[in-house]
């Protein structure tokens, strides 16, 4: 564990003891998951969220998140262990606030910063002496320093004084079994020394492994780094997989193939589009600090353009699975396979599959959709011909009265022999049908 060398501090002590309360804020894919770690590491815990409908269920006991379970919530309620509230006066109660709000991008594909900016305010006007401030949130390097810090100081407190200022990333992988929270690396970089002591002594609590580095514009970079690396080969595969379709090649094989190579390789895997909050988003962070220091991202912007290109590279390959049967596009009826970004989850933020449903919708198909582990989809403001849509069961009959089902999320819950069997046409854009024995003639892989 983190030794803190100013071991004198109260902060220190409490969180040596165990005795220290968190307070994370934003009870989301991240700050749920963090809650448990906190908890279940011997914690009180306080969590922070606008949404009242949340606070609501799990003061009932109740998870919204699939892969968080809500028997072990209600034990801790009743416990007074973890207490969720809506009440930002109580901001001050915690002697640790962990942020993990989360961070979009604008019309312009700028990094806005609201939700940062107007939590830092919330906390600015409750902080007290002797509490710890943790960013979680993806955000590009100087965010913690030149946004957060004049704010907080607003107080008359200052940083590395009165109260203390770190930087570290939520590495969440939602619905991945074999990383929770608390099972993977946590970085974590101070304002000063000894923020980043406390930091990462607290955080050694809950977490397998901590990682102290040099400064919180560290920690946020690494967070860049990590997540621009995937979009960056997520690009390269997408390119040869449009590539290879041209040449007659099957690009998963290929993929297959080359990650036999026990070194110097990592295998990524077409779709598509991107999806999640940190993917399609974080390396346009980067960009836009790259041009604030008057310097450009060619590399970056290339992988950007290409990943957003592929929704309409697997309509393309509808429209023209649909003529192979001598049928247009407009007045076919589209069944869309997955509204999660990735596998197994039930999370949709920023899926492709909207965009997917979207284009289809305007070129006049008669569009469905199902998912497993989203029913029903609540109002959105970016996609209005979508809105409140259900999920619609996969009978046999139903699949049969569609002229197309389109695969765009690979959850482990669908039956491919069955749906293959009975549909007329599948355009896989997961190689989800890899294993399907009959009816291989009904796919087209995209």
């Amino acid at each position: 564990m983190t030794s803190i060398s100013t071991s004198t501090l109260p902060l220190a002590n409490l969180i040596q003891n165990k005795t220290a309360k968190v307070g994370i804020i934003g009870l989301g894919y991240v700050g749920l998951p963090l809650v448990r770690a906190f908890i279940k590491a011997g914690f009180k815990t306080l969590g922070f969220d606008t949404d009242q409908k949340k606070i609501d269920l799990l003061n009932a006991g109740k998870s919204y998140i699939a892969h968080i379970p809500s028997e072990w919530i209600k034990p801790y309620i009743d416990k007074n262990d973890f207490e969720p509230t809506s009440d930002m006066n109580r901001l001050s109660d915690a002697d640790a606030l962990l942020i993990c709000v989360p961070t979009p991008l604008s019309e312009s594909r700028d990094p806005d910063l609201y939700f940062i900016e107007s939590t830092t305010e919330s906390i600015a006007k409750r902080l007290r002496r002797d509490q710890l401030i943790v960013l979680e949130s993806t955000t590009y390097p100087g965010t913690t320093r030149d946004v957060m810090l004049p704010i907080l100081e607003r107080s008359g407190l200052k940083s590395g004084k009165d109260f203390y200022l770190a930087f570290s990333p939520e590495r969440e992988d939602p619905g991945n079994p074999d990383f929770t929270a608390e099972g993977i690396p946590k970085l974590v970089g101070g304002l000063d020394q000894v923020s980043g002591e406390l930091a990462a002594s607290l955080y050694a609590h809950a977490i397998v492994k901590v990682i102290k580095v040099s400064s919180c514009e560290v920690a946020e970079a690494a967070k860049i780094v990590e997540n621009t690396y995937r979009c960056v080969n997520i690009a390269m595969v997408n390119e040869l997989k449009i590539i290879f379709e041209r040449l007659g090649i099957d690009v998963w094989e290929v993929i297959e193939a080359a990650k036999t190579k026990p070194f110097g390789f990592q295998a990524f895997y077409p779709g598509p589009g991107l999806g999640g909050h940190c993917i399609p988003i974080d390396p346009f962070y980067l960009s836009w600090c790259a041009r604030k220091a008057g310097l450009t991202t060619r590399f970056i912007e290339l992988a950007g353009e290409i990943n957003t290109s592929m929704p309409l590279y697997v309509i393309r390959r509808v429209i023209d699975a649909l003529n192979e049967h001598k049928k247009a596009l407009n007045g076919s009826k589209i069944c869309v396979l997955g509204l999660a970004y990735k596998k197994d989850v039930d999370d949709p933020r920023e899926s492709p599959s909207f965009e997917l449903i979207d284009r289809l919708i305007n070129k006049g198909a008669i569009v469905t959709y199902n998912d497993p582990h989203i029913p029903t989809l609540p109002p959105m403001r970016h996609w209005q011909n979508i809105n409140e849509m259900r999920s619609t069961p996969l009978t046999k009959e139903f699949l049969a009265s569609q002229d197309c089902v389109l695969i765009a999320t690979d959850h482990s819950a669908y039956d491919y022999d069955f749906i293959v069997e009975n549909s007329n046409l599948i355009v896989d854009s997961r190689n989800a049908t890899k294993n399907v024995k009959n009816g291989r003639d009904k796919i087209v892989k995209s």
